[in-house]
C-alpha cells in the first residue's frame, strides 16, 4: 500500500495529486451534507410516526378485527 501510495503521489501523468485531492474533498464533502439531510428526515419521519402512534385510542371500545358477520 506504502508503494501505492509514493508511486501515485510521484506519478506526473494526467491529474496531479493536488487534483484529485480536491476532488476528494468535493466527493465527501457532498456525501457528509447527503447524509447529514437524509438523517434529519428521516428523523423527522420518525418523530411524525411516533406522533401518530401516540395519538392513537388503544382503550379497545370500537372498532372490529376479524370474526365472521354471520351470513
Amino acid at each position: 500500500m506504502k508503494n501505492f501510495l509514493k508511486n501515485f503521489v510521484r506519478d506526473e501523468s494526467g491529474a496531479s495529486a493536488a487534483e484529485y485531492v480536491l476532488i476528494l474533498a468535493i466527493i465527501g464533502t457532498t456525501i457528509a451534507i447527503g447524509s447529514v439531510t437524509l438523517g434529519n428526515a428521516i428523523g423527522g419521519a420518525m418523530t411524525e410516526a411516533a406522533g401518530v402512534i401516540d395519538t392513537l385510542d388503544y382503550s379497545g371500545g370500537g372498532g372490529g378485527g376479524g370474526g365472521s358477520s354471520g351470513g
